[in-house]
């Protein structure tokens, strides 16, 4: 039987709490992302000098402060939630840490044992379901010594592709109890495809006359994109950006690039509509917003699918779909690649049906001298970029202005969510810089986001990080009203409850100790934006812009 553990002489108990931070240790975990309650205060007695507590101010931020740390290291993040009230408050970023495909350990607090058949103040009564579907494995272990095993288990769950976010349900008590350290253990996680099937879409490559590659995120996530590169190169094959895309995994002003595809079926066909070989690459075989109908691909075209998830890869409606790691695959596509004549030879400007990715300089995109639009914004920040730079984007009814005026020349600098819910990008660009010290984070943030995880100012300024936030004003949900016309909204027909008014972004950042300013002129813009980001400072701009002029999507 476990017994609570007391020390007594020179001996001192070995721990549940024991275990599990020193397996931490073992996989290199030393930041913790966090909003403390009462069951969760056992855990933290005696924490070790090596371990970093990053306190959010809601669970929702917390979540999202983890998920951007997590993207940008390429490690699981740790996050400890209270309770199911905690889990409650941060179900919207730990459904966009799934579809993001975000390898994360959340340990959950939960009431003494002894206690839990008496329904307690705070318990979780089904502690496993609360976060289902959108955990990949979620456990309350049955004894106080399983703790540690199950934590090692989740982790090596998360890490294992298609990666994921985790929940493991602690109660209170657990953390005191005498156990044993857990035997050490490696895995291995990335799966390696099928040499067949490589060879399938290597015969293919070699047949076709016109193919096309499209990207997703999981390109980025494997670290894949330079292999992308030399590929396209060797069979002169057209690039595309899948829909709703969260990462950067071809650079945009590259002369293959063709554009982002949008997200209905109809208009996908289309625009692929001269190539006989298409190339999902980490991503979906696709990802649709609204209803569609006709053929998934163009009559004269074929499908080849890679992509590390399986789920993904089965309802793929056509072709053929090879899972496994994304950056195996492509080495060994390129392994059993020839070199074809006839994309020697082929010149490098194609057609190009896509929306165009570099910045139209040419002119400067004001209404006015004194009006500010967003089209106007994004070429400033174009004018400033460096290398430094990693982009964080929430801003919806902004992104195709985004794409079209501030392009991402290189692939692992660029992160947005791929759930469509909102109160993502706030917190996210407070984890990046936490795991990019030297990099400048900027965020590219829509009024109506802004508001949904606001909290992470408050760590940004505390721990004094190098963040930008460029919030769009435009004082609507506009991508809401935008879309209205695909539901029988008329053009311009008022739809209720997308007005934000009355809302002082500036004000709000600086009660938070961020430096902020509200900014109505085009002048001012381009100043303080050269002052902010050669700044390690957190700053943050309110940018009153005019009406967006967005393609649904």
């Amino acid at each position: 039987m476990i017994k609570q553990c007391r020390s007594s002489g020179r001996e001192k108990c070995y721990t549940v709490r024991d275990a599990v931070f020193d397996f931490f240790a073992t996989i290199g975990v030393d930041t913790i992302f966090g909003n403390p309650g009462s069951t969760e205060l056992p855990m933290f007695r005696n924490f070790p000098d090596h371990f970093r507590y990053i306190l959010g101010l809601q669970e929702a931020t917390v979540v999202g402060m983890a998920d951007g740390f997590a993207q940008a290291t390429g490690k699981a993040s740790l996050v400890n939630l209270h309770s199911a009230a905690g889990v409650g408050n941060a179900m919207g970023n730990i459904f966009t840490a799934y579809k993001n495909q975000t390898p994360m350990i959340i340990t959950a607090g939960q009431q003494a044992r002894s206690i839990l058949p008496f329904d307690p103040f705070l318990a979780s009564i089904r502690p496993t379901e609360l976060a289902e579907p959108y955990v990949k494995w979620a456990v309350e272990p049955a004894r106080a010594e399983d703790v540690p095993l199950a934590i090692q288990r989740a982790f090596n769950i998360a890490m294992t592709e298609p990666r994921g976010p985790v929940l493991v349900s602690v109660p209170v008590d657990d953390w005191d109890r005498q156990t044993k350290p857990l035997a050490e253990h490696r895995m291995f996680y990335s799966q390696r495809p099928s040499a067949d099937a490589i060879m399938a879409l290597s015969c293919a490559l070699e047949e076709r006359k016109c193919p096309a590659f499209v990207v997703g995120g999981g390109v980025d996530r494997a670290r894949a994109s330079d292999l992308v590169v030399k590929l396209a190169e060797h069979y002169q094959a057209q690039i595309y950006v899948a829909p709703m895309s969260g990462r950067c995994s071809f650079p945009e002003d590259h002369y293959l690039f063709n554009g982002f595809l949008p997200a209905r079926r109809e208009k996908i066909v289309d625009i692929l509509g001269h190539h006989d070989l298409i190339i999902v690459l980490g991503a979906s075989a696709f990802l649709y917003h609204v209803e569609g109908f006709g053929p998934f691909i163009p009559e004269q075209s074929e499908l080849f699918q890679i992509v590390d998830n399986p789920f993904t890869a089965s309802w793929t409606p056509t072709g053929t779909s090879i899972v496994g790691n994304v950056r195996l695959a492509l080495e060994e596509l390129l392994a059993v690649s020839k070199p074809l004549e006839r994309a020697k030879k082929q010149a490098k400007k194609l057609p190009r049906t896509g929306l165009s990715a570099k910045p139209q300089s040419s002119s400067n995109p004001r209404l006015s001298s004194n009006t500010l639009t967003t089209a106007f914004v994004l070429q400033t920040l174009h004018g400033l970029e460096n290398e430094d730079w990693f982009i964080v984007e929430e801003a919806p009814s902004a992104r195709s202005l985004i794409q079209k005026f501030l392009p991402i020349s290189k692939p692992g600098q660029f992160l947005t969510m791929e759930s469509g819910g909102l109160g993502y990008g706030m917190p996210a660009a407070v984890g990046s810089a936490l795991a990019l010290p030297d990099k400048k984070i900027i965020a590219i943030i829509g009024d109506g986001s802004a508001l949904y995880s606001v909290q992470s100012l408050w760590t940004a300024a505390v721990r004094k990080l190098s963040i930008t936030w460029i919030v769009l004003r435009n004082g609507s949900y506009a991508a809401l009203e935008e879309f209205a016309p695909e539901f029988g909204f008329k053009k311009h027909e008022k739809v209720v409850g997308t007005t934000l008014s009355g809302i002082d972004f500036a004000g709000m950042a600086k009660g938070f100790g961020i430096n902020a300013k509200r900014i109505v002129d085009c002048a001012e813009l381009e100043r303080e934006l050269q002052d902010a980001t050669a700044s390690s400072s957190p700053t943050l701009f309110e940018v009153v812009v005019s009406d967006i002029k967005n393609e649904p999507v």
